[in-house]
């Protein structure tokens, strides 16, 4: 339908916009949760062990149950993501986990996922990679086939802060408040049903047999 009115036009670009910002959120977050939980899954053993240690890992508290909820939360999280269903349930604990991951494993690491120096937020960790990245550079062009070994992408270090894990927070914020979008999602056409079979049970008994 052509409209004249700028501002149903406006109105009608906002509501498409809403819709593909909530399927674009769901469809980048449900990979990143199903291989963080897959992967948890697949190395329970060691997820338990590097939950409970406080040498070496998080230690945090019952490192068996916290590793099964994170496990099962990403993973389930990640399906539910991608049907369009209980996306405001599951955005959540999924941000709870968020939320662990960056006091207990990013937070002494600054902001920086990926150390950059000219980027803003760098700590001393960060200011001081080029200098290392540098000395490696010139140790593998010495003494290995450097060309072979950048064929995939260049070398980084890997500071590990918090941006990640803050940028997925901000996106489950985001969900729970567009939700799962209209047309793509099993939250839409659940509500849609449910909402049928109201109007229809609401409607007088002489009008539910025509």
């Amino acid at each position: 339908m052509i409209t004249h009115n700028p501002a149903y036009a406006f109105q009608l670009l906002i509501n498409g916009s809403q819709n593909l910002a909530s399927l674009g959120l769901r469809l980048y977050l449900a990979p990143i949760f199903w291989m963080a939980g897959i992967n948890k899954f697949n190395s329970f053993g060691d997820t338990v062990s590097w939950f409970g240690n406080s040498d070496w890992g998080l230690g945090l508290p019952f490192p068996w149950l916290m590793a099964a909820l994170a496990t099962a939360t990403e993973l389930a999280g990640a399906i539910l993501l991608t049907l369009g269903l209980m996306t405001r349930l599951i955005s959540i604990p999924l941000i709870i986990t968020m939320l662990v991951a960056i006091t207990s494993v990013h937070w002494d690491n600054g902001w920086q996922a990926i150390a950059d120096a000219q980027a803003p937020f760098a700590n001393s960790h960060v200011l001081s990679a080029p200098e290392k990245l540098a000395q490696a550079r010139h140790i593998l062009q010495a003494h290995g086939d450097y060309e072979w070994l950048t064929s995939s992408g260049k070398f980084v270090i890997l500071n590990n802060g918090i941006e990640f894990a803050t940028t997925y927070l901000i996106m489950l914020l985001a969900l729970i408040g567009l939700g799962a979008g209209k047309y793509h999602s099993l939250d839409y056409w659940c509500a849609r049903t449910l909402q049928n079979k109201k109007m229809i049970a609401s409607l007088p008994a002489t009008k539910q047999e025509c």
